[in-house]
């Protein structure tokens, strides 16, 4: 039988024989040395049950703890911390700023979850950050708190944008945005949680000004945190100490599905492909999902500084603001978590993502014109629940849609570098002289939150019609494929490569 005429044969790495296409770039191939894999079902669940409670856990209450002592600034400013070290309020704007610029300056350092053991790298920069969070405790002036503040922003860069693409070494892309999601939904989580803390200290009486006793209590368990992620945190699937040797082979099957590589394979400078970094550069998505980044961010970061002060505004007093801040933010964990297993279960994050723009920027409208103080809390209700949940599912459609590891972290690179230029936007668009309704600043979060709606859904349309370009290529080359492996059934069923996850395959479908 002749072959297509776009599909030809060649000889890959040792001997082995892989199909690619004349025509078009996203023309599938079989992945060299592929070998069909059974995995016990029952065994991938208990793995990945274990998995979950392990590694998710760590990274979750790391980014929970992450959060807290990032964004307890706003808490600590409503207690009085301004007024204490005397500095007004383009001071204190700066003192929101200044988190963002070692943040962006220093993402780079986020490739070192590649080069050292994850184990080592997470447990130092959870150590620095929780150092430089307590010492805030210990400012005497404005020019202290900016450098603490400085050195916090540099450790949390290098911990949290790597996160993701730690996590993408464990599971599957049909598991990644659930996982994701858990982790990010610590954020939301956080800012509940600093409501009701901050709501406790400061309605109490101290020695020590709430402010400074606010520092402290956020910031001394990171420092224990970070002792218990350097000996417990797992650097691969396949080397994690709580498994059993069944888990770790199912764990190894699995991770050569993803990429054809073992687990302990794709650690190091050795794995990094120059080609595949230009590659990235030339696929949309890595300039339209960081601006989507960028829009969200630019709400993001200034509701939970600013909250306080706004629900201050309508007329709560300081403490009852507090308190007050804790139910938007945890139905944005619950939002957080159940939009990002939907997305996974249905295959669709960019609608979720859009529908979740289209409600913030709602939510932030109600804010900005409405003076009824019911209905602005059901905005803040309402931003709240669109803003993070939207932040949680754009981080993993960016691993979703990068088909290697090098291109993934290229991807979350981008992402992180342009993306976390938002925050320098969003926390100056909310000056004390714009109150009680800062209109300016809801309007400008709104404005984005829309636009980042319609980045998702001409996204998603891109990547519809490039699925459609894989099928027909697919199509044309499958069935000189199944001739290639007649008279060979030591090589498998060429197409079985459905289950690998690796850009150009068999198989490989963007994520809408």
């Amino acid at each position: 039988m002749q072959k297509p005429a776009d599909a030809q044969i060649e000889n890959g790495a040792d001997g082995e024989r892989v199909t690619t296409a004349v025509d078009g770039p996203a023309a599938p191939v079989v992945p060299e040395g592929y070998r069909a894999v059974d995995i016990d079902p029952a065994t991938e669940k208990r793995l990945l049950r274990k998995i979950d409670s392990v590694l998710v856990t760590l990274v979750f209450v790391s980014y929970l703890l992450a959060f807290l002592d990032r964004s307890n600034i706003g808490n600590a400013q409503t207690a009085g911390m301004g007024k204490a070290l005397g500095f007004d309020d383009a001071q204190y704007q700066w003192l929101l700023t200044i988190f963002y610029i070692p943040y962006i300056i220093f993402e780079w350092a986020a490739i070192f979850w590649k080069i050292f053991p994850p184990h080592i790298w997470a447990g130092v920069t959870v150590l620095a950050w929780g150092i430089a969070s307590t010492l805030q405790a210990t400012a005497f002036n404005w020019a202290g708190l900016m450098v603490c503040r400085w050195f916090l922003a540099m450790a949390e860069a290098a911990f949290s944008p790597g996160v993701p693409y730690l996590l993408s070494f464990f599971y599957k892309r049909n598991e990644l945005g659930f996982r994701c999601g858990i982790f990010l939904s610590a954020a939301p989580l956080a800012t509940t949680f600093a409501g009701a803390l901050a709501y406790g200290i400061t309605s109490g009486h101290s020695s020590l000004a709430n402010w400074r006793l606010l520092f402290l209590v956020e910031g001394l368990p990171t420092i224990v945190m970070a002792v218990v992620i350097f000996f417990t945190l797992p650097d691969s699937p396949d080397t994690a100490r709580f498994l059993t040797e069944e888990e770790r082979e199912v764990a190894r099957a699995r991770t050569i599905l993803q990429t054809g590589q073992e687990g302990t394979e794709r650690l190091g400078m050795s794995g990094i492909s120059v080609r595949a970094i230009l590659d990235t550069f030339r696929q949309p998505q890595t300039l339209v999902m960081p601006l989507m980044y960028f829009s969200c961010n630019v709400s993001f970061a200034s509701l939970p500084v600013f909250l306080p002060a706004i629900l201050t505004t309508m007329g709560f007093t300081s403490i009852d603001a507090q308190g007050l801040t804790a139910p938007p933010y945890f139905l944005s964990f619950l939002v957080c978590i159940g939009t990002t297993y939907l997305a996974d279960r249905v295959g669709q994050r960019g609608l979720i993502i859009a529908a979740l723009s289209i409600m913030g920027g709602v939510g932030y409208i109600l804010l900005a014109t409405v003076h009824i103080v019911a209905v602005r809390y059901l905005g803040v209700f309402l931003a709240a629940a669109g803003v993070f949940p939207a932040i949680a599912n754009i981080l993993p459609w960016v691993l979703n849609n990068q088909g290697t590891d090098t291109k993934r972290g290229v991807g979350i690179a981008m992402l992180n570098m342009i993306g976390q230029c938002g925050p320098i936007l969003g926390t100056r668009i909310f000056p004390v002289k714009e109150q009680p309704y800062y209109v300016k600043g809801m309007a400008i979060c709104a404005a984005f939150m829309f636009f980042n709606a319609f980045l998702a859904l001409c996204l998603r349309q891109y990547f519809a019609a490039q699925n459609r370009k894989l099928e027909r290529a697919e199509a044309a080359s499958a069935e000189a494929v199944q001739q290639e492996q007649t008279g060979h059934p030591e090589k498998g069923n060429a197409l079985a490569h459905v289950q690998t996850e690796i850009e150009g395959t068999f198989g490989y479908r963007y994520f809408l």
